[in-house]
């Protein structure tokens, strides 16, 4: 199975957002994030119903943040991007009459359960703002000049 990059994309768009360009169409974030225009409607749909960002139509429109990054958690754009499987690990798919399996089933299903609870709570408990912050940290400290817009305009 495939990673879901939804969350760390959306995540990334977030903090360009707030800490270089403010408004962006769908085909700068398209752009930004190597994928098309239509998915990322898609994408910035659900953080649009969160109250995440919103969206102008028309000449000068696109999408820009609707509140700061501190009110926004990493649970928040997780939900938002339509929770994404967590574990790429789980107990078969079909029911199996092998006791074996049933009991394997059963722990992993109990064992992912509880991960996926704590996961989703240090999700809660971390903001958009606190990874904004670690980006700024390592950029004082690469020694880069200015920060860049979007990718690929100076190197990023």
């Amino acid at each position: 199975m495939a990673r879901d990059l939804r969350m760390s994309r959306m995540l990334h768009v977030l903090i360009h957002m707030d800490r270089h360009v403010g408004r962006a169409t769908s085909e700068q974030i398209a752009q930004m994030i190597s994928t098309n225009a239509v998915v990322v409607r898609r994408m910035m749909a659900g953080l649009r119903e969160r109250g995440i960002v919103s969206s102008e139509k028309g000449h000068g429109g696109g999408w820009q943040l609707a509140c700061p990054l501190a009110e926004i958690s990493l649970r928040d754009v997780y939900e938002a991007v339509g929770h994404p499987p967590l574990f790429n690990i789980g107990p078969q798919a079909d029911p199996s009459p092998c006791l074996v399996e049933q009991a394997v089933d059963a722990r992993l299903d109990a064992t992912l359960a509880e991960a996926e609870t704590r996961l989703l709570a240090q999700f809660a408990a971390i903001t958009v703002e606190e990874v904004a912050q670690d980006f700024e940290r390592r950029f004082e400290e690469s020694g880069h000049a200015v920060p860049f817009p979007w990718h690929g305009a100076t190197g990023e």
